[in-house]
């Protein structure tokens, strides 16, 4: 586990194209101003593949929520119960959180690209069988194992923006491509309340066959490989091939491969709970996204019954939290590297992770009073767009949240940053899938004051997480060190 830098050159240090080791073998790295570098990279073509793999992160968490203003539609045309059909939504955000667990290690075994198209395109398949279910049970088993496939983008894309990007410049870059996993689950009801209104529930997922082909195809044109140790080993053998000789890239991991692949199969979950930090952000990212997809499947009822609005109307209350999402990227969000940079210089020009925390405090203070605001509004029946515009601000404190607890894994992590926010990652889907099961029944016992606020309450008894972070992280972090 590492501190960080200020500006990332001790993260990779140049040395010549290669030099010998005691055994006289060549070592290769990187030179300081390699093209192959990804650091070195082009902006076209480190934003080349930003655009693909975000597209990726949009559309996977698009395909969890798209389908759920036709849940009643499904429910009568597969003769089943609303509840039986949110398992649908249930298995995919479970398998959305599992996945990374053995993705993103994967993808520090084989390299990123390869992982990226594989999954998409067997994502991408699954979506015509899914079109074609003839019963509930097909549903939700196909749904369950698309979204395992599905998850290889938010497994992997903060991997690769570290590839790419020096920790001074990752966060604002970052925070763009952290909106596919947020907005992905927002503007899915809208999109599929139109084609379930106008077309039927089965069209949902024939637009994701199409649209999800169409970025794999993308991916398979212009996605370039971008983990390091992927692209010294083709290097080297590429040397071997035309030089003769013996090589090595530098920090070879020379243990057999059999050992090599169950060590990296195990470190998101050692990471998970034996880092304090990581475990409690996980449980914070996990109590948001239960919340959101808590009420991401009940907006329905909320506005439909509450407030008499159409299946297109309600889709539109969505864009609320989107809203949220978008102001906090343009403004907010582009100050976690700011600050970073502030921070930094003033202890010599070296980062520390905890320099990404600071701006977690605003999301610390608006995710629950933005709960209880829309709790209570709705209780009572206030119009419309005042509990709306308390999504607004949950929106904006989610992103927050987890835009700086992303980053903090990243540059904490660093070389293993892809299983570090998988460790996160699998906690939150696992509850932000469950959860939404038993929400209905919460909601109709309790109402939706008290049921919206036993959230709001679980999120104001974790606000102190970040101060706590910032002042004693590195303390936590030297004690629970690990060696991945």
């Amino acid at each position: 586990m590492s501190d960080g830098t200020a500006n990332g050159a001790h993260e990779r240090t140049g040395l010549l194209s290669y030099t010998e080791d005691d055994h006289s073998r060549k070592i290769i790295d990187f030179t300081d101003w390699d093209d192959e570098d990804p650091r070195n990279w082009s902006r076209v073509k480190k934003f080349t593949n930003v655009a693909i793999i975000a597209l990726m992160a949009v559309l996977s968490p698009l395909a969890s929520s798209m389908f759920t203003p036709g849940i009643a539609q499904i429910s009568a045309d597969l003769n089943t119960t609303d509840n039986v059909v949110v398992g649908a939504t249930t298995g995919f955000v479970v398998f959305l959180g599992i996945g990374p667990l053995v993705l993103a290690p994967l993808s520090e075994t084989f390299g990123r690209r390869k992982l990226y198209l594989i999954c998409f395109s067997i994502f991408a398949v699954l979506q015509i069988p899914t079109a074609l279910s003839p019963n509930v049970e097909t549903l939700i088993a196909l749904r369950s194992i698309s979204g395992f496939f599905g998850s290889v983008g938010i497994a992997n894309g903060g991997g690769t923006i570290s590839d790419m990007f020096h920790p001074s410049q990752r966060a604002g870059i970052f925070g763009w491509y952290l909106l596919g996993p947020l907005l992905g689950p927002t503007i899915g009801p809208l999109l599929g309340g139109i084609l379930v209104q106008h077309l039927s529930w089965r069209w949902v997922f024939w637009f994701l066959a199409i649209i999800c082909s169409i970025n794999t195809a993308l991916g398979y044109i212009f996605l370039q490989e971008s983990y390091a140790p992927t692209i010294l080993e083709n290097r080297k053998r590429k040397y071997e091939e035309t030089e003769g000789g013996k090589f090595r890239i530098v920090d070879q991991d020379d243990r057999p491969f059999g050992t090599k692949l169950v060590s990296s199969m195990q470190r998101p979950l050692r990471i998970l709970f034996t880092q304090p930090i990581v475990l409690t952000m996980a449980i914070w990212q996990a109590i948001l996204f239960g919340t959101t997809y808590s009420l991401y499947t009940n907006l329905e009822a909320i506005y439909g019954a509450g407030y008499g609005f159409s299946t297109t109307q309600v889709g539109l209350v969505y864009l609320g939290p989107g809203l949220g999402f978008f102001i906090c990227v343009w403004f907010i969000v582009p100050k976690i590297d700011t600050i970073y940079n502030r921070l930094s210089k003033k202890n010599d020009d070296e980062g520390k992770p905890e320099y990404r925390l600071p701006l977690a405090n605003i999301g610390a203070f608006l995710i629950p009073i933005s709960l209880f605001w829309f709790a209570w509004t709705v209780q009572y029946k206030v119009h419309w767009t005042v509990p709306t515009l308390a999504t607004v601000f949950f929106g904006l404190g989610q992103i927050t949240i987890l835009n700086t607890a992303q980053n903090y894994y990243i540059d904490s992590f660093q070389k293993y940053a892809a299983s570090a926010i998988a460790a996160g990652a699998v906690f939150r889907s696992i509850v932000g899938g469950i959860v939404p099961i038993f929400a209905p029944a919460i909601f109709d016992s309790v109402g939706y004051g008290w049921g919206v606020s036993v959230f709001a309450f679980l999120s104001l008894a974790l606000s102190p997480a970040p101060l706590l972070f910032y002042k004693f992280g590195a303390r936590i972090r030297e004690r629970f060190a690990i060696d991945l």
